[in-house]
């Protein structure tokens, strides 16, 4: 067990922040941790890190208590915050380097991984540069070159994808898997639903302070009432034929703003086949109709009842 927590709790005041969170996470595995703002992410991972002292509960970190002065397990785990830690007077080799030498003191050392960490990430060519010349993309990939440049056994990633192009955000992403099939073990919280799907193993959503589900991707879609969602191009729609869509089987819910009818069901058989049926027994004319299948901003908004950025 790579982390392990228990029963914890934290409070500001009267506001509780954490109540009785508990998570564990295995060797090797990439871990979504996801919530809406003010769920209490940021908590859990200050807890964890032993950077806010906590209520009550336990944590333990490679099987060991995790303490303020743990500087052994501390040295085992990368940390990539949301905002871009870096120093403007350092180029972006020296920061690497910087960051590095809080870990590894061997001068010879640390240069071979300074070097695997600019190639990890491809910023080689602008080992140079200070920050300010740098496009967002490659500040980010600067940020987790030294976060992972000490070849840390747990590495927890904030957002490291805001505010970044979709080539940037897919080599960050490509290299967060990469750093997953040499052996680390990843927590990753972000709000983009779709790049949890792709490289998270298993995702824990919490809200107010809680653990609401864990679970995989398909594990989780399965604990929802939702089974698909069917989008059909429709000019007009009246009162008689909606009433007749919402009487159908396996209907959770209609919409139609005016150009565009959806219809969400719930697991079950026919429902396209059923929808099709009414609307050409009453003469209804549409164009395009598409299918889709739960995802899981679905899913996260069945089970908090909000979206991820509220």
């Amino acid at each position: 067990m790579v982390v392990k927590i228990e029963n914890l709790v934290k409070s500001y005041g009267d506001f509780v922040a954490l109540d009785h969170f508990s998570l564990e996470i295995e060797e090797g595995e990439v871990f979504g941790l996801l919530g809406p703002n003010g769920s209490g992410k940021s908590t859990t991972m200050n807890c964890l890190l032993s950077l806010l002292q906590y209520d009550e509960g336990t944590i333990e970190v490679f099987g060991q208590e995790m303490k303020p002065d743990s500087y052994e397990l501390k040295k085992d785990i990368g940390v990539i915050l949301q905002n871009v830690a870096v120093f403007d007077e350092l180029n972006v080799e020296e920061n690497i380097d910087y960051f590095c030498g809080l870990y590894i003191k061997d001068k010879k050392k640390r240069k071979q991984l300074v070097e695997e960490a600019m190639e990890f990430v491809e910023i080689t060519e602008y080992r140079k540069f200070y920050p300010k010349k740098l496009s967002g993309g490659l500040l980010r990939r600067l940020n987790i070159a030294c976060g992972i440049a000490h070849k840390p056994k747990l590495i927890i990633l904030d957002e490291p994808t805001v505010a970044v192009d979709p080539q940037s955000r897919n080599k960050i992403l490509e290299g967060i898997q990469k750093l997953n099939e040499n052996g680390a073990t990843i927590i990753y919280t972000t709000h983009y639903m779709e790049e949890v799907e792709q490289i998270c193993t298993r995702i824990l959503i919490m809200d107010h302070g809680r653990s609401i589900a864990v679970g995989t991707t398909d594990e989780l879609k399965a604990m929802i009432d939702l089974g698909e969602t069917i989008t059909m191009e429709l000019p007009e729609l009246s009162d008689e034929i909606r009433s007749l869509i919402e009487a159908l089987p396996h209907v959770i819910g209609v919409e139609y703003d005016g150009a565009f009818l959806k219809v969400r069901f719930s697991k079950g058989k026919h429902n396209l086949i059923r929808l099709l049926d009414v609307m050409k027994e009453h003469d209804v004319t549409f164009r395009g109709v598409h299918s889709e299948l739960p995802t899981l901003n679905d899913v996260f908004l069945e089970i908090t009842g909000k979206e991820l950025r509220d």
